[in-house]
């Protein structure tokens, strides 16, 4: 497959790297591991080089052609007195058993290798766009898996607000039990809800009040009542690596009118948007009508006492193997969905003083709507 920038026709494709946090690796192998490994496709055929502790289980369950052993190879090299025997120097032997001499590689591939690499003369050129542009449009089983994972997202959600709607409210505070219920609480069980449907949910978002200005504040410390807690949970599935993604905003107890406000802007921007959404959509113009509605609303976004207030991030982003992926859903989002784009559309409107409101779905882009993911309900005040 030539690179569309600089007509480079390469040999082969070369990854190394690990599987557990490559999603490129994984995408190509549907194969876990937790240390870097090597991954190359030439002709048409995937295969992999695996150290003997990876080896039977690689053969096992890699979705890929062949799965060499990495102590072989070694072996093949210390017979003829190789000097240096690194992954550079196994590289080469395997690429003049077949006589590859060039390689693409993703821009992420380690510098270090690459120089090596070349040293022993095998030209290695970093691909300037995606490794896998055919990861945007998911599959049959990946959209299953995402929304299996997604489930996960919503129990977590369910768990989440079930133990704050138990809370009770005490001079401004939420209290469970005899003790002020905290971020880390709730949070603590929403990872175990995501857990019991296998999914790991790290960095979960639970922020109360002025925390839920800046949208990736993770939140900390004791919940306020009658202030909006941002709730953003992404879990991602131990078996098969897709993530899912839900944001809702609660309030426990009273929410005054200038968070109802808020609260209602947010939720028919996002009606707004999803409405938008088809095939041939472009993700700048989605986003461009939300902002709209929220200036026509009275919700101005800029920079207001020193800090970005009111809408300052994108509309959307794809999910899969990434939690972050293509396409998005922003004034920089100026290509058009696809059928089969899986994506997260979570305007949100942020103000000091006020504190945030989020709320954001995951969809699957068909060719005349979506298909919402998302099943779990949208409500203000618990």
């Amino acid at each position: 497959m030539p690179n569309p920038r600089t007509n480079f026709r390469p040999d082969a494709r070369l990854i190394v790297a690990a599987s557990d946090s490559d999603p490129n690796l994984l995408y190509a192998t549907r194969f876990f591991a937790p240390d870097p490994f090597i991954f190359f496709q030439h002709r048409g055929k995937t295969h992999l080089v695996m150290s003997d502790l990876e080896l039977d289980r690689a053969r096992r369950q890699a979705k890929v052609d062949e799965v060499l052993s990495l102590s072989s190879l070694e072996a093949e090299l210390n017979e003829r007195k190789t000097r240096l025997v690194d992954t550079a120097a196994v590289l080469r032997h395997l690429f003049q058993k077949r006589k590859i001499h060039s390689v693409l590689v993703p821009s992420s591939f380690p510098i270090g290798l690459a120089d090596r690499l070349r040293r022993l003369s095998v030209s290695v050129v970093p691909n300037r766009q995606a490794f896998f542009p055919e990861r945007e449009i998911k599959s049959p089983d990946e959209v299953r898996n995402i929304a299996r994972a997604q489930q996960a997202a919503e129990a977590g959600m369910e768990s989440a607000i079930a133990m704050i709607r138990e809370s009770r409210t005490s001079r401004g505070w939420l209290y469970h039990g005899a003790a002020k219920l905290t971020t880390e609480m709730v949070r603590e069980r929403i990872v175990a809800a995501a857990m019991r449907h296998g999914c790991l949910a790290s960095h979960t978002i639970v922020a109360c009040g002025e925390q839920g200005c800046d949208p990736h504040e993770a939140g900390h410390g004791p919940l306020r009542a009658h202030r909006p807690i941002i709730l953003d949970i992404f879990p991602r599935s131990q078996t098969s690596g897709y993530w899912g993604d839900i944001t809702r905003t609660i309030v426990k107890g009273r929410a005054g009118e200038s968070i109802k406000a808020l609260y209602a802007a947010v939720l028919a921007g996002q009606s707004m948007a999803l409405g938008q959404v088809r095939a041939g959509a472009r993700g700048d113009v989605i986003h461009q009508t939300i902002l709209d509605e929220f200036e026509r609303r009275g919700f101005h976004t800029g920079v207001q006492n020193e800090r970005m207030q009111g809408f300052f991030h994108g509309t959307g982003h794809g999910v899969g193997l990434e939690i972050h992926e293509l396409p998005r859903l922003s004034m920089r989002g100026q290509t058009s969905l696809r059928a089969g784009n899986v994506v997260t559309v979570e305007p949100g409107l942020y103000y000091s003083g006020l504190g945030g409101v989020r709320l954001e779905d995951l969809i699957v882009v068909s060719e005349t709507g979506f298909r919402n993911l998302t099943r779990f309900p949208k409500f203000l005040e618990v």
